[in-house]
């Protein structure tokens, strides 16, 4: 069955950076759109990036363009998600989801406080 499991989540102060990772099993990984999305306390779901089977197109919501940068190892079955400068309202549960699907797993807690 699918399974995404994410990791790299901490807690780290306004304007550092993170990397997370997803590894991915059960479902062809180098022919899937893959998306990260993100649960702040309280609020519901946030589309924050995608990249499509090859790598080569990415999209990102507005409030992280710039900060943040999702990428893929297709070999490895790994999708990323560097975060730099981050901000308090980056505070979420970040999870990777095959694109238009919702997430699966348990998701990485990212907390930005000083």
């Amino acid at each position: 069955q699918v399974q995404l499991v994410e990791s790299g989540g901490a807690l780290v102060q306004p304007g550092g950076s993170l990397r997370l990772s997803c590894a991915a099993s059960g479902f062809i990984f180098s022919s899937s759109r893959m998306s990260w999305v993100r649960q702040a306390p309280g609020k519901g779901l946030e589309w924050v990036s995608h990249i499509n089977a090859g790598g080569g197109i990415t999209r990102y919501a507005d409030s992280v363009e710039g900060r943040f940068t999702i990428s893929r190892d297709n070999a490895k079955n790994m999708l990323y998600l560097q975060m730099n400068r981050l901000e308090p309202e980056d505070t979420a549960v970040y999870y990777c989801t095959r694109r238009g699907e919702s997430p699966t797993g348990q998701g990485t807690q990212v907390t930005v406080s000083s």
